[in-house]
């Protein structure tokens, strides 16, 4: 089953069961992808529908952020609660050693010596973190190895 069948069947179980709270989160992610398949003309797939999640994740963590800042906890909770059901739909993240056996594989593969090789050896990793790592914490790490 592809994941925009398995959003929709769960859009579908939270009508049954009348979760009103899942079923707006559910139904905010759904008409985020059809806005990106409309915007750019295309049927999403997975990956792609990933990156919509991993972008909607990042705004729900900014809001948070955004929301304990004025103290406002019943905001905060209502995004949380969001960002824990976009969270479902994410494949599972990787761990530090994974992710650090593929920059080491990335650059090796890249023949990287220098910060000017950054993009090289991104573009080569970065299909295979998208949506499982931190992909700021992985330029970081890329940046250390090069600098070093």
């Amino acid at each position: 089953m592809s994941l925009k069948e398995r959003i929709n069947e769960d859009m579908k179980s939270a009508m049954r069961a009348r979760e009103s709270a899942r079923l707006g989160a559910i139904r905010l992610l759904l008409a985020a992808i059809k806005q990106k398949e409309v915007d750019e003309r295309i049927e999403l797939d997975d990956g792609a529908i990933i990156a919509v999640i991993d972008k909607m994740l990042k705004q729900r963590k900014d809001s948070i952020e955004q929301y304990r800042k004025a103290n406002r906890q019943d905001l905060v909770d209502a995004e949380q609660f969001e960002a824990d059901l976009l969270t479902t739909y994410m494949p599972q993240a990787l761990s530090a050693g994974e992710i650090d056996a593929i920059v080491t594989a990335a650059i090796a593969a890249s023949g990287a010596h220098t910060m000017q090789d950054m993009g090289k050896v991104m573009a080569i990793a970065k299909p295979q973190l998208a949506g499982r790592a931190d992909m700021g914490a992985v330029s970081a790490l890329i940046k250390a190895r090069l600098t070093a």
